[in-house]
């Protein structure tokens, strides 16, 4: 397994970063006695400091028949408001930059991705009453990316979409429908879609940073229980609310209908954590979560250990 170098030259363990005063000289603006945080030796440090993994906040899209050097099993993630043309978020991207702020219409929108959880998560940027814009605060937290938005400073889970340290502390991000699908598959439903162009930065998009990690047997930087029943750390799992459902079991069953939803599985999307080169990654699925009025649904495809780190007691949907 390769890491990013520099994740590994830097990465601090030390029992100073137990102190969250050890943090307080990078963010002087950021209310540390406000957070729900009760043992701060779970935060680390991921390597890059704060914006040392640059958030995007002026995305450029092109339409889908202009783009030709995607993978057609690359992963996007898919963005679909009422009234807007849909929008394709590449991975090759994300891997890179992890949060994508944007507006899609009147609805301002970040596109989160991280990758050592592979959490791909698209949350409404407005909280009482303003629009934030997230960064990348460079710390993790359960191998979890920790957001932090630019206008108050404040921490927040990417996983769960809530605030953590700061004036935002314990306030909710609204989660909103977006799921991970190949290429092909968002080009064959939406011809007249738009995906998200190269961004201008000096990255090697298309490679993978993180070759072989969701193969390993633990997940990096994370020190807490394995996931029960015998479900491997980094089997992926459909997470809606506080149910997981193992990939494994959707990739034999195709279609699972049960607790309120329906989770539709489809060969073709390309592991993103699996070989140097993402198009060249193995074949994991694309799965679709609808209603009872096939009505998307908003959720998460993340490894197994994280969903057991921050749903402790939620409910694993291992069928018969």
């Amino acid at each position: 397994m390769r890491i990013i170098a520099a994740v590994l030259a830097c990465v601090l363990t030390t029992a100073a970063s137990a102190d969250p005063n050890f943090w307080k000289h990078e963010w002087p603006q950021t209310d540390f006695a406000n957070t729900s945080v009760k043992n701060w030796v779970e935060i680390m440090s991921g390597g890059p400091p704060k914006d040392g993994i640059p958030a995007l906040n002026d995305p450029q899209f092109i339409v889908v028949e202009q783009e030709s050097g995607i993978a057609g099993n690359e992963p996007v993630i898919t963005v679909e408001i009422d009234g807007e043309r849909p929008r394709a978020y590449p991975i090759r991207y994300l891997t890179w930059h992890e949060i994508v702020n944007d507006r899609i219409g009147g609805v301002p929108v970040a596109v989160t991705f991280c990758p050592l959880c592979n959490s791909g998560i698209t949350f409404d940027r407005r909280v009482k009453g303003r629009v934030l814009t997230f960064g990348v605060s460079g710390k993790l937290r359960n191998s979890d990316m920790v957001m932090f938005d630019r206008e108050t400073e404040s921490w927040w889970q990417q996983a769960i979409g809530t605030g953590i340290v700061g004036d935002m502390n314990g306030v909710e991000l609204t989660a909103l429908p977006s799921w991970m699908e190949s290429w092909d598959q968002f080009k064959a439903r939406n011809p007249d879609g738009l995906v998200m162009s190269e961004p201008a930065w000096n990255r090697s998009y298309g490679s993978n940073p993180y070759r072989g990690y969701d193969s390993s047997r633990r997940p990096f930087l994370y020190s807490g229980e394995m996931p029960p029943h015998g479900i491997a750390p980094l089997m992926r799992v459909v997470r809606v609310g506080s149910r997981a459902w193992p990939m494994d079991r959707l990739a034999k069953e195709q279609e699972v209908s049960e607790a309120g939803v329906t989770l539709s599985w489809q060969a073709g999307q390309a592991s993103a954590l699996d070989t140097a080169v993402i198009a060249k990654g193995r074949d994991v699925g694309s799965v679709r979560v609808r209603d009872g009025q096939g009505r998307d649904v908003p959720h998460d495809v993340m490894f197994a250990f994280a969903f057991h780190a921050f749903w402790p007691h939620g409910t694993w949907m291992r069928g018969q």
